[in-house]
């Protein structure tokens, strides 16, 4: 098949996936000078990235790619408080996604800024449409995996916080420690010029081999647990966002092509091959040994 037939059936597809999701999230939500909330969110999202992918094609970098991304999901908690109920409950998801957006955010654009470049895009940002693809799935990134916790926010039915706000409080606060531990454990190590070469297996490494990922994957299930009472309709639809997360982190992109990177580095090592067959690759555990 055509490599260009591929980057349009791609952009085609993450338009109807925001689409999909846009029309789930908009029943029984609240409406802003007669437009669904939900829905010009979703809208925004896409726009955002269609916006900076003038600049990131004209220069030929992706250096703000992962920052895009993250001030996408803050500029939606925005739009979604400032023309929504504006509730407790819309308040405390809001607030929990901009502390995440701006830690993750920071932490990916100061990665790239040390490293210079983002090697999964060498050969992406100099094709126009695989390029304007890679931009546009973002939105349609941003619009699932918020999906429900946006579906929250801008419902136009009220339940007070309970059980459900704290049990996902809980789940939200102990991803988001696993994730910021990861990262910095991992930040920490890549510093140390004896570890140039070497694959981590210290800290919370030893329990997992993609301890950060399976914090990011907990988080965003925690989202979806404090969004849950309020949702009705279509909008449990939404409830596909922590799902989406997992696919995306351990089938498409992050897991598979961080195990792939490995074993073609150190597959011949023992020492790696032990690590690995020792330590799990997502859910953490003790190390048996």
């Amino acid at each position: 098949m055509n490599k260009n037939v591929i980057w349009i059936t791609g952009i085609v597809c993450a338009l109807l996936l925001g689409s999909a999701i846009a029309l789930a999230g908009s029943q029984g939500g609240t409406l802003w000078r007669g437009l669904p909330l939900f829905a010009l969110c979703c809208a925004a999202a896409f726009a955002i990235q269609w916006i900076m992918f003038v600049p990131a094609w004209i220069y030929q970098t992706e250096h703000y790619f992962d920052l895009t991304g993250s001030l996408t999901y803050i500029s939606l908690v925005v739009i979604a408080v400032v023309l929504g109920q504006g509730d407790v409950r819309s308040l405390l998801i809001g607030a929990l996604v901009v502390v995440w957006a701006i830690r993750l955010g920071s932490f990916l654009f100061a990665r790239i800024r040390a490293a210079g470049e983002d090697r999964r895009f060498r050969s992406i940002k100099t094709d126009f449409l695989q390029f304007l693809m890679t931009w546009t799935l973002q939105g349609a990134w941003v619009s699932i995996t918020l999906g429900a916790g946006l579906a929250a926010m801008t419902s136009a039915k009220e339940v007070p916080l309970g059980g459900f706000a704290l049990a996902g409080l809980m789940l939200w606060l102990a991803g988001f420690a696993i994730e910021v531990l990861a990262d910095n454990q991992k930040s920490r190590f890549k510093a140390d010029p004896e570890n140039q070469d070497a694959f981590i297996n210290v800290g919370l490494w030893r329990w997992s081999r993609h301890p950060n990922y399976f914090g990011e994957i907990v988080l965003w299930i925690g989202i979806t647990i404090m969004a849950f009472p309020v949702l009705q309709g279509w909008q449990y639809a939404t409830l596909i966002s922590p799902i989406f997360v997992v696919v995306l982190l351990t089938k498409i992109s992050g897991v598979r092509m961080l195990e792939h990177r490995s074993d073609k580095k150190w597959g011949s090592d023992p020492v790696y091959q032990a690590y690995k067959s020792d330590t799990p690759v997502l859910m953490p555990r003790p190390p048996r040994s």
